[in-house]
Formats: structure tokens, sequence, C-alpha cells
């Protein structure tokens, strides 16, 4: 079934933060192939935890990622707050890098008998890999595939732009204190 990138839109409306049109259409064109070359229907999106490694997730895929795009702008505002141009990054592509951090548990991941699992992708290729391949396959800059493909413990022997440092950061603060 042909997902509607408005819909994308609706779900994650930190999308509005980016000014660049082209990009937000991508943004969200991205999101929308995910779901669908994952199987999931938009009703689904709220099912789907973040993070197998917490038992009993009680917070979903799509919550996670606005919190973490939320912590990165957070993060970024505060930056140029406080060391104005001795901090140089781009707010656009910040903020499209974190809503497609984990796009790629939309494939690393399967509905199996009414639980979410690790689909066959995903134990052969985790989430910042298929997520980085899908944002490739739909345009986006280098500089967001950096993002996806470094923002977990893949990138921790790579080189990560600014917008990925806080990224990388902002992941972790919206995963590390839930783990119990």
């Amino acid at each position: 079934m042909k997902i509607d990138s408005k819909k994308i839109r609706d779900l994650l409306p930190e999308i509005e933060l980016i000014k660049q049109g082209d990009l937000r259409d991508r943004v969200a064109e991205t999101w929308a192939d995910a779901v669908e070359q994952g199987g999931w229907s938009l009703e689904d999106l709220g099912s789907i935890p973040f993070t197998l490694l917490i038992q009993d997730c009680r917070f979903d895929l799509v919550h996670h990622t606005r919190a973490v795009t939320k912590t990165a702008v957070a993060i970024a505002r505060t930056l140029k707050e406080n060391y104005g141009d001795a901090v140089t990054l781009d707010m656009d592509l910040l903020v499209a890098g974190s809503l497609l951090h984990d796009v790629g548990k939309l494939l690393e991941y399967a509905k199996e008998g009414g639980s979410v699992v690790k689909s066959r992708k995903g134990v052969l290729l985790r989430h910042p890999l298929s997520g980085q391949a899908l944002a490739y396959k739909h345009g986006l800059p280098f500089e967001i595939l950096n993002m996806i493909a470094y923002h977990s413990k893949e990138g921790d022997l790579g080189k990560r732009t600014v917008e990925g440092i806080i990224i990388h950061h902002s992941d972790f603060v919206n995963f590390e204190p839930l783990k119990g």
C-alpha cells in the first residue's frame, strides 16, 4: 500500500522545522518508503518500540524520533547561544538527520505473531546501514547519510560532523536513562 508522505508530516511535525522544501519532502518520502518496504502501515507506527533492547519498551519509534529531534535542536540552540560562530552547524541538516537517524528500524524490525522482532533484514544489516541506504535512494546529502550511518556504535570509529555528534548524543540521552 502506498504511504502518503503528507501523513508522515502529520506524525513527525518537526519536519516543518526544515526550511528547505525539497529536503523536507525527501525526509517525508524516505519515511514513507521505509514504512512501505518494512511492510508496516501508518497505524502500526504507534506499536513499534524504539528499541528491542528494553523489554516491554513503553515508547514507540515515532515518539523516540521526535524526542531525539527536539533534544538535538535544543542542544544546537544552546551551543549557538553560548559559543556563537565558534560552532558552525546547519539546522536543516541537523533536523533532517535527527528525523532519519532510526528510519532503518522500519526494515530492521518485523511484526511476527503480534510481537515486534528483529527481521531477517535486521539480522543481516542493522538500522544505521539500512537507514543510510534508504536516505541515499532518496537523494539526501552525504552529510545526512553520515549522520544516519554513524549515530550509533557503528560510527564510533568514523568521522562525525558537528550535527552528527549532536544526534549521536541526543539519541543516547533518549535511550540510556530508559534502560533501567
